[in-house]
C-alpha cells in the first residue's frame, strides 16, 4: 500500500511523504505505483524547475519526501493540485493508496 501524507503550514500545504509500493501488480506492470510516481515527480519538477521553488527531498526506493523551503504560493497551490490528484487515485483504488495530512 502506498501511504501519502500531506503536511500544511500557516494553513498551506508545504509538503507530502509518499511511502511504499502499491501492491496492485508485480513490479513494472504496476498502474497505480506508476500513476502515483508521475504525478509526485511531474509536481515536484514543475515546482522546482518551472516555479523556481526551493525543495528539501529524500528519495529512495518506495520513499518520497519533499518540502518546501520558505513561502511559495504558486507551489503551495502545485501541492494542492497533486493532492488532489491522489485523493482521486485513492478513491479509485481504495486497497492501494490512503492519505492522509498533518499539520
Amino acid at each position: 500500500m502506498i501511504r501519502a501524507c500531506f503536511s500544511t503550514r500557516n494553513g498551506k500545504p508545504c509538503g507530502f511523504t509518499l511511502k511504499g509500493h502499491a501492491g496492485a501488480a508485480e513490479s513494472g506492470q504496476d498502474i497505480v505505483c506508476a500513476a502515483v510516481s508521475s504525478a509526485a515527480y511531474m509536481a515536484v519538477n514543475t515546482m522546482t524547475e518551472i516555479l523556481g521553488a526551493e525543495v528539501t527531498a529524500d528519495v529512495r526506493d518506495g520513499y518520497m519526501k519533499i518540502s518546501l523551503c520558505g513561502d511559495n504560493d504558486a507551489a503551495s497551490d502545485m501541492l494542492s493540485g497533486l493532492q488532489l490528484h491522489l485523493n482521486a487515485l485513492a478513491e479509485d483504488y481504495p486497497d492501494f493508496i490512503k492519505m492522509t495530512t498533518e499539520v
